[in-house]
C-alpha cells in the first residue's frame, strides 16, 4: 500500500499525459497467468494505440513497433507503465518481485519449446525481477529463452535479501539511473554469473 501511495502522483501524471497525447483510455487491462497458472487481470498505463490488437492480432512487441506511441516509448523505457500493477500486488495477484507475468495466449507455445517454462508458475509473478532488470521485454521465443535462465536462477536463490536488492535497483532506475548502474550499485547477480552458470534443476525434472 505504501508503494502505491508514493507512486500515485506519478501514475496520475502519466495518465493525464497519455490521455492528452493519444485517443483512448489511459489504463488498459489484460489477462495474465499468476501462481499455478491462475488467470488474473493486470493493469498498466497504455503505451500503444488504443485497441491496436483488433488490427494486429495478439503478438509480441518488437523493435520499431509502430503500435507504440511516442509517449509510450518513454514510459516503457522508464518502466513507468507498470506502476498500476502495484494494485495487483495489493490484491494478491502479484508480488513485488518475481518472474514477469505471461499472457495465456503465449504459454502453450512457449511450453512446447521450453519445458522448464512451467516452473515460472510455481510462485507469484512480480512487478520487477531478475530478468526484468537485466533484459528488455519479450519479443520472440529466443528472448523468452534468455529470460527463462534468469527466472530459474531467481527461483533457486529466493531470499528476502535478493528481493530487497531488486526492489532498490528498480526504484533507482525509476528516477533515471540506468539498470546497468543500479545492478552494480545494489549487488544484484550479474548477467555473466547467471548465463554462465550450471542449468537449474527442479524436482521432477
Amino acid at each position: 500500500m505504501i508503494f502505491l501511495i508514493v507512486a500515485s502522483p506519478v501514475i496520475l501524471v502519466t495518465m493525464v499525459v497519455v490521455k492528452l497525447t493519444s485517443p483512448g483510455p489511459a489504463i488498459y487491462s489484460q489477462t495474465r497467468l499468476g501462481k499455478n497458472g491462475k488467470p488474473f487481470t493486470i493493469y498498466k498505463i497504455r503505451t500503444m494505440t488504443n485497441d491496436c490488437e483488433r488490427h494486429s492480432g495478439v503478438r509480441w512487441s518488437t523493435a520499431g513497433d509502430t503500435r507504440i506511441t511516442p509517449v509510450g516509448k518513454f514510459l516503457r523505457a522508464a518502466h513507468l507503465d507498470e506502476l498500476p500493477q502495484l494494485w495487483n500486488v495489493i490484491r494478491g495477484d502479484m508480488s513485488l518481485v518475481g518472474p514477469g507475468p505471461e499472457r495465456p495466449e503465449f504459454v502453450f507455445q512457449l511450453e512446447q519449446h521450453l519445458p522448464d517454462f512451467r516452473h515460472r508458475l510455481l510462485i507469484q509473478p512480480g512487478l520487477t525481477g531478475l530478468s526484468q532488470v537485466h533484459l528488455p521485454s519479450d519479443s520472440d521465443i529466443a528472448s523468452v529463452t534468455k529470460k527463462l535462465a534468469f527466472d530459474l536462477y531467481y527461483l533457486q536463490h529466493l531470499s528476502f535479501w535478493l528481493d530487497l536488492r531488486l526492489v532498490t535497483c528498480t526504484a533507482l532506475h525509476a528516477i533515471g539511473i540506468p539498470f546497468c548502474v543500479t545492478v552494480a550499485l545494489c549487488g544484484v547477480p550479474e548477467r555473466q554469473q547467471i548465463e554462465g552458470g550450471e542449468p537449474q534443476r527442479f524436482a521432477g525434472d
